[in-house]
Formats: structure tokens, sequence, C-alpha cells
């Protein structure tokens, strides 16, 4: 009988219990809570579940404490933990450009062709994106240096006021700051997902009731000729101007292309669904593992958290102002709240600017006036990003 006490007490020591409940495990046991409240917004209330499941999930798995599936490779044992094998994918910039292509293969582009001067409201809405970075470089000055961030820093932080998680991640994994991926990572999805929350106050702040009253017109038909072509000459058009958004902005339009030329079915049926469900997946659970409470929990995740809502709310505010100004050219023609739409939140943002419109005029449609700016949003996110990899990756 003693024996088995003995090894029953070896069991508990060795379990992950005993470090829950010593001060080493204190983060861990905080870090849980966060997946758990992660978990209850995906699943309770609905945010973003495809992306948050995952990470709330990685999460969870990577405070677990002993179980090991975050380690690197043992060469004794020949072993890798799992969480650490599939983040190989993050790290190497695999999953977020995978991501783009299959957002590519499900995104249709006839409202910007149809309307290409929208292409100026998705650059106007990456304006809390220069917003966030000048700030996150004065943080050092505003904390006396308790808490400051490089320049690279800042650059990645920046990029979460496009609204686009693929984007943030693949820009701080290459600008090298993967200390800071995990809380670059949940501060973009978070606010992704907190499009319907956040945005309403901001359109009705910018936006007056005649502005959200105006009608515009139904947008000429796109033919297949344009869709084709559009996805060809962006990337060589862009590719050339700025080679850095290539990776980025290629496969957003191989994606497309597959989408609009009729002949790839079958390639473009995989990118929207079975790739692109299992790349959710893996780059889900790879940012979650990088959400472990020794790396996370920390002044600087919250100050990130803190900044990230300043580059959204100064993106959707840049959007609408740049839309008020189109209002005024275009003599009254072009409704500013389809500027808020310039963020990269595609469908969402622009389902947003319908919903805000059809409470106040439900005979209203702007959808596909809106869908121009969101996704110029994503083109031009990608685009800040080729700014940034140009000017700060040497």
């Amino acid at each position: 009988m003693e024996m088995y006490l003995t090894a029953l007490g070896d069991l508990l020591r060795q379990s992950g219990f005993a470090v829950l409940f010593s001060s080493m495990g204190t983060g861990n046991v905080i870090m849980l809570l966060v997946s758990f409240i992660l978990l209850y917004l995906a699943i309770g209330k609905g945010f973003e579940p495809l992306l948050l499941v995952p990470i709330a999930f990685g999460c969870l798995l990577v405070n677990l404490p002993l179980s090991g599936i975050i380690e690197g490779f043992n060469p004794e044992t020949n072993t890798i933990g799992f969480l650490r094998a599939l983040y190989y994918g993050a790290e190497f910039e695999i999953y977020p450009i995978l991501i783009f292509l299959g957002i590519g293969a499900m995104t249709d582009f006839g409202p910007l062709i149809a309307n290409p001067i929208t292409f100026l409201l998705g650059a106007a809405a990456q304006f809390g994106v220069f917003v966030a970075f000048i700030s996150a470089n004065f943080i050092g000055a505003l904390t006396g240096g308790l808490v400051s961030f490089n320049i690279r820093e800042a650059a990645s932080i920046a990029i979460i006021g496009g609204a686009d998680g693929p984007t943030s991640i693949y820009l701080t994994v290459m600008l090298g700051q993967k200390q800071i991926l995990g809380a670059i990572a949940v501060a973009a999805y978070s606010y992704m997902s907190l499009v319907p929350l956040i945005q309403p106050p901001i359109i009705k702040l910018m936006t007056t009731k005649k502005d959200r009253a105006i009608v515009m017109g139904q947008l000429r038909p796109v033919s297949k000729r344009e869709k084709i072509l559009f996805p060809i000459i962006c990337t060589v058009v862009s590719g050339l101007i700025l080679p850095a958004c290539v990776p980025l902005v290629g496969t957003l339009m191989f994606g497309n292309l597959l989408k609009e030329c009729g002949m790839t079915d079958r390639l473009s049926d995989t990118a929207q669904n079975a790739m692109m469900n299992i790349v959710t997946i893996c780059l889900g659970l790879s940012v979650g593992s990088t959400m472990a409470a020794e790396a996370f929990l920390n002044a600087k995740t919250l100050i990130i958290i803190c900044l990230g809502l300043v580059a959204f709310i100064f993106s959707t505010v840049g959007g609408c102002a740049f839309g008020q100004l189109m209002k005024v050219l275009s003599g009254g023609k072009i409704n500013p709240m389809i500027g808020s739409a310039g963020v990269s939140a595609v469908p969402m943002a622009a389902r947003v600017v319908q919903r805000v419109v059809q409470q106040e005029y439900p005979g209203h449609f702007l959808l596909m006036h809106a869908m121009g700016p969101n996704v110029a949003g994503v083109i031009g996110t990608a685009v800040a990003a080729g700014v940034m990899l140009t000017l700060l990756s040497h």
C-alpha cells in the first residue's frame, strides 16, 4: 500500500495541477481564463468563431503545464512538440500567404472595377496605420522608458489598423518581431470580430443624417474580360512599383484569377473551402501557441492591444473623412459612409455600412458600393505592409 501511495504522490507532483497551484502557475491560470473568455466570445457571441476558436484553443493548450506541446526539437528523443511543428507554417509566412490566396478566391472585385475611385477610400482607411505607428514610437517617452517599442515593433503594431489578421502576422514575422506575435494577432483578430460594435458609433459621428440618406446609383455591369484582366494587371503594376508586396498581393490576385477565369473551378473551390479551412485551423492554433503566459503577460501586450484599437478607430475615421471629401467633389453623389468599409475586414465592414443605413432608411442598399472600398482595403493594407517591409527590412 505504501508503494502505491508513494507512486500516487509522485504522479501528483509531476502533474500540471502541481504547477497550476504553485506560485509559478499564476500566469498559466490567467491565460487559461483568457482562453475561456475568447471561446465564450467566439461560441457564445459569434465573434469571428472560425478564427477565434482555434486561437483560443491554442492558447488553452500552450498554457497547460508540462505538456511539452510547444517544445522545440529534442535531438535525444528525435521529437518535437505538436504546436511547435505547426508553428513553422506561421514562422516562415506560409499560412498568411495561403489565407490571402483563399480570400482572393472568395472575393468579387466587380464593385471595385465598376467604381475604381473607391481605391482611394481603401487607401484613406490606412490612416490609422500611420497614427498608430507614430504613437508607438512615442510610447517610450510617455512611459519614461518603462515600456518602449523599436521601430519594427511599431510597424507591426500599426498594421493592426488595417483590420487584417493575416497581414499583421505576416509583417510581424517578416520584421523579426515574433516576441509580440501573440499580442499582435489577438488584437488584430479581436478588432476584426468587433467591427459590428466599433464602427457604427464612429460612422454616425463622422456623418450626418443627411449624409446617410444619400442614394447611390446602380453600379455598371463588369465584363468577364475585365474581371480576368484585373488580377493580372494589379499584380504586375503593384509588383513592379513595390516588390515587397508581391507575396500578399500576388497570391490574393492569383486566388481571384482562379475564381474568375472560368477554367479552374476545381482549384477555386479548393482554395475557397478545403484549403482555406485547413490553413485557418493551422494558423489559429499557431497564433494561440504564442500566447504562453511568460511571453504574453506583460505591459507591452496591454499597450499593443490599446494601440491596435487606436489604429482601428483612426482607420475608420480616415475612411469616413475621405468619404466626405468625395461626397463634396462628386456633387453629393457618393455616400461618405462607404469610406468606413475601407478597412480590410471583408465582407464584414461592408455589411456594417448596409446595416447602419438600413436602420434609418430601410429601402437603401449600399452593400455593393461599400464592397468597392472594402476589397480596396485588402489591397491597401498589403501595400502598406509592403512599404514598411521595404523601408525597415534593411
